[in-house]
């Protein structure tokens, strides 16, 4: 136990140790307004590169990834269903369930699930 927890260690500072490195010897670069700017064959820019994102977007997206990942946990439910029994297997869906209604609700509650205003 003593040998893991040693070998962990060295492990860590060895890691640490080549991220400080790295930081320090890594090239900065100096950023400046032409570098930042678009590149339209020499030509300065019509208009904006830079378009506004929708937030209502992202938010929509990162809630579909999420009830997206938790499908995927129930998915395992159908094959474990002959090991276990029928109250522990049930009891664990309906409250999987539950818990994803809930989560649900309270999004719809709080209008995050609506587009427009």
């Amino acid at each position: 136990m003593l040998t893991l927890l040693l070998f962990s260690l060295i492990t860590i500072l060895i890691c640490h140790f080549i991220m400080v490195l790295a930081s320090f010897i890594s090239k900065k670069t100096i950023s400046d307004r032409e570098k930042n700017s678009p590149y339209e064959c020499g030509f300065d820019p019509k208009g904006s590169a830079r378009l506004p994102f929708s937030l209502r977007f992202f938010l929509i997206a990162v809630i579909f990834l999420i009830f997206d990942v938790e499908i995927t946990l129930l998915l395992p439910l159908a094959s474990v269903f002959n090991i276990t029994s029928m109250f522990s297997w049930l009891f664990t869906s309906t409250l999987f369930l539950i818990i994803l209604l809930v989560g649900l609700y309270f999004e719809w509650a709080q209008g995050a699930l609506e587009w427009a205003k």
